[in-house]
Formats: C-alpha cells, sequence, structure tokens
C-alpha cells in the first residue's frame, strides 16, 4: 500500500490558490456535508470548537473520500497532541499561537520522526500507517507532512521573518482576531491599522517562498488577499453558514424583515 500523497502540500510548493472552510461543529456529518462542496481544503478545529481526538478522528474519515483536503488545528503546540493527531492520519496541520522561531521549530521537530524531529514511533498502531501496511511508512512519512503556523499577536509579527528562515515550515497563517486583540482593537480585524499589519506580512511571507494563509468571510476582503499572493485563505466556518442561513429564513417570515447583513471585515 501507498502512503498517500500530501496534495495541498504540493499545491503550496507551486503557488495554486486553495480556498478553503472552518469546521466547527465536531461532527462528521456536516463535515462530510461540505467536503463535496468543492473547497479546496478544511479545518478541523481542536483550538476553539469542542473537538477531542475521536472527534477529529471521524471527520477525518468522513472527509477522506472527498478531495478536500483535511487540515488539524491542535489546540497548543504541543508534541504530545500533535503526535496524536498525526498518528490518527492528518498530515497537515495549522499550529496555533507561534511566537517566534524556536516555537516554528518546535512545530516542525515535533510532526517528524528522529534524527529529523521527536515524533514518536508508534505506527504499528496508527491509522497513518495503515496498521503497518503502507510500505515503508517510517521512512516516508516526513515527507508528507506540511507544518502550518499561525502568527496572530504583535510579537510573534516582530519575529516573523525568522519564523520564515525555519527549515520545515511550509506556510504561516495570520490570525485577524488575535493580532487584532494584541494590537489594542478587540474584535476589530477590519481596522485600518490591523489591515495594514496584515497586508504587510502576507506580502513579506510570499517575498520569503513561503505559503500565506488566512481567514476571512468577507468575500471582498479574502480576494484581497488571494491578490496579494495569499495561497491557503479559508472563506468562511460551518457554524457561521448555518447561523447566518438560519437567521435569514426565520427574519424572511417575520414582520421585522430580513437579518442583518454579515458585517463588512467579519473574519467570521
Amino acid at each position: 500500500m501507498q502512503l498517500p500523497v500530501n496534495s495541498f502540500k504540493r499545491a503550496l510548493a507551486e503557488r495554486r490558490p486553495q480556498i478553503g472552510l472552518w469546521l466547527a461543529m465536531t461532527h462528521p456529518y456536516p463535515a462530510e456535508i461540505v467536503a463535496g462542496a468543492g473547497f479546496d481544503w478544511l479545518l478541523i478545529d481542536n483550538e476553539h470548537a469542542p473537538n477531542q481526538l475521536q472527534s477529529t478522528l471521524a471527520q477525518l474519515q468522513a472527509v477522506a473520500p472527498y478531495a478536500s483536503h483535511p487540515i488539524v488545528r491542535p489546540a497548543w503546540n504541543d508534541p504530545v497532541e500533535i503526535k496524536r493527531l498525526l498518528d490518527i492520519g492528518a498530515q497537515t496541520l495549522l499550529v496555533p499561537m507561534v511566537q517566534n522561531a524556536d516555537e516554528a521549530r518546535a512545530a516542525v521537530e515535533a510532526m517528524r520522526y528522529p534524527p529529523n524531529g521527536i515524533r514518536g514511533v508508534g505506527s504499528a498502531l496508527a491509522r497513518a500507517s495503515r496498521w503497518n501496511r503502507v510500505d515503508d511508512y517510517l521512512h516516508q512519512a516526513d515527507a508528507q507532512m506540511c507544518t502550518l503556523v499561525q502568527v496572530e499577536t504583535a510579537e510573534s509579527l516582530e519575529h516573523l521573518d525568522a519564523i520564515l528562515a525555519v527549515q520545515g515550515v511550509d506556510g504561516v497563517f495570520i490570525g485577524p482576531g488575535d493580532l487584532a486583540a494584541s494590537m489594542g482593537h478587540l474584535g476589530a480585524p477590519g481596522h485600518p491599522e490591523v489591515r495594514n499589519a496584515i497586508d504587510g506580512a502576507i506580502q513579506r511571507i510570499v517575498a520569503s517562498g513561503k505559503a500565506a494563509g488566512i481567514l476571512s468571510a468577507d468575500q471582498a476582503q479574502a480576494k484581497h488577499y488571494l491578490s496579494l499572493g495569499a495561497t491557503f485563505v479559508a472563506v468562511g466556518t460551518d457554524v457561521t453558514l448555518l447561523a447566518r442561513s438560519a437567521e435569514q429564513l426565520a427574519q424572511a417570515f417575520r414582520e421585522e424583515g430580513a437579518a442583518k447583513p454579515h458585517p463588512a471585515g467579519s473574519v467570521y
């Protein structure tokens, strides 16, 4: 049996834009519904959604038959959590709140076997190797791992160039919500100062040769980031799609009329 090729990692290396959707419902059924919608990638969130290892596994299994590539965001840059996510079959991780080059390097090492990293060897028990049915999994796995790190504070922007220089970092994702908060604009990722910082960061990432990513439910803003060279851009979340669509349908049959429009500049 052959190890699945990480098509998402290949697309980033070839600078082909990849459009994604955030998954926060923590259940395989809605994950499978959107897996067939045509997105290039889907983000299974363990940081801000109430996922557990079992629910993440179920979503990986639900998405597997479809073309959308599953990315998993661990709750933290924790080698134990990362090891378990890789063993259940994740090949691409988005590691949150990476502040400097040392933390970026730690994320890379957690995703690789010795001598290139510190990932624990337990592939015989793991879905990742199809329970040792994949030919020579231990020597092939590292090449298919895609490490994405989140830069989402003013401090991390100061260290961006050093983070980009870390070998094994495939892409850097800007977290608009946390970045806005750290810059003194809590709840206002559309603030001009924040937008200028994001634009500058994306341009620096692209210039380094690494892939730049971001989340924006504002379609005009998402297209703007793509025009700057961002190559993995999430354009919405499953929970927001359900919540806003449900509100609009309910309001259409009430006297007060249509629901409020989605706010411009919104991340979610």
